[in-house]
């Protein structure tokens, strides 16, 4: 099992994956981040928090997805 620690540097490294991909598509979640109560529990499993958007930026991130998709 992998320890606390290993959890925290993997959702860190995932939240700042997000965040640049995002950033080279013009799109900007500011809520984005690690989601703290996911470290509460002993066996909880990280999770990274997407947050809030104006529907502006989730337009953008509709467009991002389906132009990737279409690939």
């Amino acid at each position: 099992m992998p320890s606390p620690l290993h959890h925290h540097d993997d959702v860190q490294d995932c939240t700042e994956l997000l965040r640049s991909a995002l950033k080279e598509n013009g799109i900007t979640l500011p809520s984005l981040g690690v989601d703290l109560p996911g470290f509460a529990g002993s066996y909880a499993v990280p999770l990274v928090a997407l947050g809030n958007c104006n529907t502006a930026t989730a337009r953008k991130l509709a467009e991002a997805l389906r132009k990737a998709a279409a690939r």
